[in-house]
């Protein structure tokens, strides 16, 4: 006989400690990322943050290593939903057309779990502090190098190659990856700085990467 599982016993609510928890971390994140793009990210100090949400500065370091931890928890979560995103990519689907893919339709999922912890505007003006600040654009190039070295093996595995002995992987990521640089880097300085924009250019920059690399740009 069939026995059918009622989903909310299935899944369980966290429970009160466990909620209280997730709010004291959501608070001192917006905090921070609010005051980041107020003060500046050097200008703002840890017990700014703390004070903003009106804890001490112990209660900061549980949820956080530092400032910059809380500076890339929301990018991180986007980062671990492309990479997901592109694990549940169809196989035989051509790499490239995976990884785009997984990028732009995943593209309002991840938007929806950024939205749970901050507003979205909110979410965009820190993309652009990142850019702007010297210590966070180093960082988040180191990161985005961990990155692609990630895609590479998830690339590699789904193909069945060796990825420390073709290079394919790594070539093809890397390529993928400065398609987004490009794109973060004229979106951060252009006029239009909403989510649309910057996901029309995302999409656009990607289709040029095949005619880029192998077209001959004089015939246009």
């Amino acid at each position: 006989m069939e026995t059918t599982v009622d989903a909310d016993r299935a899944a369980p609510r966290p429970g009160l400690r466990e909620r209280k928890k997730r709010r004291t971390r959501d608070a001192l994140l917006r905090a921070a990322l609010e005051l980041f793009v107020t003060r500046g990210y050097e200008g703002t100090t840890v017990d700014d943050i703390a004070a903003a949400v009106d804890v001490s500065q112990r209660t900061f370091f549980r949820y956080f290593a530092s400032k910059e931890d809380a500076a890339f928890f929301v990018p991180r979560l986007a980062e671990s939903q492309v990479i997901g995103a592109v694990r549940a990519r169809p196989p035989g689907e051509p790499p490239l057309e995976a990884l785009r893919r997984a990028v732009l339709e995943s593209w309002e999922t991840i938007n929806e779990s950024v939205e749970q912890l901050v507003p979205l505007e909110l979410h965009m003006r820190v993309y652009r502090m990142i850019e702007s600040t010297p210590a966070l654009l180093a960082a988040h190039l180191r990161r985005a190098t961990e990155l692609e070295e990630e895609l590479a093996r998830i690339v590699a595995e789904r193909e069945g190659l060796d990825v420390d002995a073709d290079p394919r992987p790594r070539i093809l990521v890397a390529a993928f990856g400065g398609v987004i640089r490009v794109t973060e880097r004229m979106w951060s300085t252009g006029d239009d700085t909403t989510l649309t924009a910057l996901r029309d250019l995302v999409g656009t920059h990607l289709d040029l990467v095949g005619p880029a690399l192998a077209g001959d740009w004089r015939e246009n």
